[in-house]
């Protein structure tokens, strides 16, 4: 059997398009729950440490999700039964999550919903290496941006829209959320599970038996390894070490926030750990195995993997920024108002929201030109060119006192994030084996949910001591680090496994 053979762009686009409510999820997500978090009594301090579900949640889940997705296959195929337990959740969870009555269940309620998410997220990123032949894969990876950048769109925008265009009230008393925020969580459910429907319905995949005579032909080479075995273990052992510390330091933390807090995600995890040790179990394999496969993969990551760890890392701590303290910074620096109960607070939320929409729209235009941008100028030098426009974005919000142009930076901002969500895995794609797919699109996952950690236990202490509590320094802290990630593109070796 030949390598995988091309596919056409409606087949694409089919396989791609449940992205587009997925990332309506995220979008109301992002631009909404620092907001919900202010409504129910959060302090600005607070915040990140409050955010600290969404990031723990995706180190758990997206390895594990990986490895059981790549040893799935039953009548809905290898991938696409998790993209349906995960919907029917996160649709679950968007509904219920604006009517939490106090914030320790909203954080409760962020940590069900990022896990649902994530369950549906990994397998569709390994779906584009298992079904396109690299040559198309730049094209999958920025198909899904540009349906990550559209749902967004309207999802971002939705609780202005329904102010502006349907007459729903966007205040509330203290300690409630206004009905424009409750009804656009309500549109994104519905949404986020028809989008997935459209995807299961519309793609079949190929047999594990497919799979594995298109990897027999394929140009095969170890992957590249720079650190000899004993530097490796004792990075992995470092590395598992930080992050047992990460959560020790955001259990002592969430202990003196919110003890209900603190209890809550320990008996979110439990139960989680359950689910998987279950599911883990129904497909005959054991827990413990799978485990240290995970482990054994770390281990050999190949070269390129390494070192996209380090620009992923800051590329997203630098967006972990813009999503935590968007709504603070523009409200209180653009809008002068940082209590909930007011209108001018409101106004400024609902035009975070708008802000946000347009960088998706911006990032969902960028998509269309990423390919052939990456045909040309290569995809390390792309990178290098869309994040730091990106940075320049970020960073110009503090010094941008009307917030109508805004929108400005948001261009800059939309096009790495459309960089973001296609170059790293395009560069990364092509020196995975197919057997591990999804396990190692799972594991790259840690360098996106490891800043996230960092950045919510760090950024409260950060605008105390230094920002000395103005939220939009931590918009220029975002904008230095996206520049470095451009920089530390260069380093990356592109490889073929």
């Amino acid at each position: 059997m030949s390598d995988k053979p091309a596919l056409g762009f409606w087949q694409i686009w089919n396989m791609c398009f449940g992205f587009l409510g997925i990332q309506m999820g995220f979008a109301l997500q992002n631009a909404n729950v620092s907001r919900i978090f202010q409504s129910l009594g959060a302090d600005i301090e607070d915040i990140p440490i409050l955010w600290i579900a969404a990031p723990v949640t995706g180190l758990l889940v997206q390895p594990i999700i990986g490895y059981m997705s790549d040893r799935t296959w039953n009548r809905l195929g290898r991938r696409r039964p998790f993209f349906l337990a995960g919907a029917l959740l996160a649709s679950t969870a968007l509904i219920f999550m604006p009517n939490s009555p106090v914030l320790w269940m909203a954080a409760g309620m962020l940590w069900v919903m990022d896990a649902s998410l994530n369950i549906c997220m990994e397998p569709f990123r390994a779906l584009v290496g298992d079904m396109l032949p690299d040559r198309q894969r730049t094209q999958g990876f920025a198909l899904q941006s540009f349906f990550i950048g559209t749902g967004a769109v309207v999802a971002s925008a939705l609780p202005w829209m329904m102010t502006n265009w349907f007459n729903v009230s966007n205040t509330a008393a203290a300690g409630s959320l206004p009905d424009s925020v409750r009804l656009s969580f309500y549109v994104g459910g519905v949404a986020l599970f028809a989008a997935v429907m459209w995807t299961i319905l519309r793609t079949r995949e190929y047999s594990p038996d497919q799979l594995a005579a298109f990897e027999n032909d394929r140009r095969r080479h170890t992957p590249a390894t720079v650190l000899t075995l004993p530097a490796r273990e004792f990075l992995a052992s470092a590395g598992y070490w930080g992050i047992g510390g990460l959560v020790l330091l955001t259990a002592i933390w969430l202990w003196q926030l919110d003890r209900q807090l603190l209890i809550l995600s320990g008996g979110l995890v439990l139960f989680s750990g359950v689910q998987l040790f279950c599911a883990n179990r129904a497909s005959k394999g054991r827990t413990e195995s799978g485990l240290f496969q995970i482990i054994a993969l770390m281990k050999q990551m190949p070269g390129a993997m390494k070192q996209l760890a380090v620009v992923q890392f800051l590329s997203w701590f630098a967006l972990f920024a813009l999503w935590i303290y968007a709504t603070p910074a523009i409200t209180s620096h653009h809008f002068g108002s940082s209590d909930p109960t007011t209108q001018a607070y409101n106004d400024g939320a609902d035009w975070v929201g708008v802000l946000f929409a347009a960088y998706n729209l911006f990032a969902a235009l960028a998509a269309l030109v990423i390919a052939p941008m990456a045909a040309k100028l290569g995809r390390r030098h792309s990178h290098l060119l869309n994040l730091t426009l990106g940075g320049l974005g970020l960073a110009s919000m503090a010094w941008i006192d009307n917030p109508t142009w805004l929108l400005l930076s948001m261009v800059g901002v939309g096009v790495a994030w459309a960089s973001i969500l296609s170059l790293p895995y395009a560069l990364l794609s092509g020196a995975l084996p197919a057997a591990h797919m999804g396990v190692y699109m799972g594991i790259f996952n840690f360098f996106i949910v490891i800043p996230q950690i960092l950045a919510a236990t760090v950024l409260g202490f950060l605008l105390r001591t230094l920002f000395e509590g103005q939220a939009i320094q931590a918009m220029v802290l975002g904008g230095i680090l996206m520049v470095l990630a451009g920089v530390a593109t260069l380093r990356v070796q592109e490889e073929v496994a």
